[in-house]
């Protein structure tokens, strides 16, 4: 396993730890402890199975605002673009697993699957889940850790449909969503975005911000955040990442890192065990 490292926020008590198994590619573990800390929309392109271990989250998904709260499960489908806060004044604790898509056959047998509800779960579940992800942090072995996201795969299976994609989650938009990821360190239009879905321009505008709950801006600076972290995670350093990301600099790569990850560049390739990079902020 990688080493730790803690990220400070702006609030005293806000924490928040990624580790990566380093022989399986496409899983990284996550826990957060957060009082102040007002996470921006962003996605992780990977699916999140986690549970609320203290506490009381507030989180807009899907064009509503949702709570979660201490013992329940916390699922997110790939494509779900999301917030999170603490819902009162004390502090919201959850831990989750990313696990990417391609990966779920491997574990779990099924294609694909979606969740309809972020929030799930008995007690119960939740302690088991929980567990199995304290479990995940603490194995040093390859062999062990494939077996428990062997067995955390089979206790969230109950809560997801197995049936595939949802219509809308492809649909018109899909290319729309290709285009951004093909084009992240280029200025894009609503014309430019308008002409790959066959709309007029607010028309699309109209048409993508009620089916996605949010403004192309606000995707686009998701999936750039998110490969962001990704080429941060292949050892890029923080400039060339920001460059290839379609960030002006390395300060705004940085602020948008930290709204929305609850991380630094430099910080997340800390916790990843990166070494011999310039250090960003």
């Amino acid at each position: 396993m990688q080493s730790d490292a803690v990220i400070r926020f702006e609030g005293p008590e806000d924490r928040a730890l990624y580790r990566r198994p380093a022989a399986q590619p496409g899983v990284e573990f996550y826990r957060a402890r957060i009082r102040d800390h007002r996470f921006e929309a962003h996605s992780h392109e990977a699916y999140g199975l986690g549970v609320i271990t203290d506490g009381l989250g507030r989180f807009r998904w899907r064009g509503g605002e949702h709570l979660a709260p201490r013992a329940s499960l916390m699922l997110m489908n790939p494509e779900d673009l999301h917030t999170g806060q603490s819902a009162d004044a004390g502090c919201w604790a959850y831990h989750m697993v990313y696990l990417e898509e391609d990966l779920l056959p491997a574990y779990g047998g099924d294609r694909s699957w979606r969740f309809d509800a972020a929030v799930s779960g008995s007690p119960d579940q939740a302690r088991a889940v929980a567990c199995c992800v304290q479990a995940l942090w603490q194995a040093q072995e390859p062999l062990a850790v494939d077996s428990l996201l062997l067995q955390l795969v089979e206790l969230i299976r109950p809560h997801a449909r197995v049936q595939g994609r949802p219509a809308e989650a492809g649909g018109r938009f899909e290319p729309v969503l290709d285009f951004m990821r093909s084009q992240l360190d280029q200025v894009m239009s609503l014309d430019q975005l308008a002409a790959v879905a066959g709309l007029s321009p607010f028309h699309f505008l109209r048409s993508f911000r009620a089916q996605h709950h949010a403004t192309p801006q606000q995707v686009l600076m998701a999936l750039r955040s998110f490969e962001a972290k990704r080429l941060l995670a292949q050892g890029q350093t923080p400039a060339e990442v920001a460059a290839a990301t379609g960030f002006s600099d390395q300060s705004h790569l940085t602020r948008s890192l930290l709204s929305r990850y609850g991380v630094t560049p430099a910080a997340y390739q800390r916790q990843l065990g990166l070494r011999g990079l310039r250090r960003g902020r």
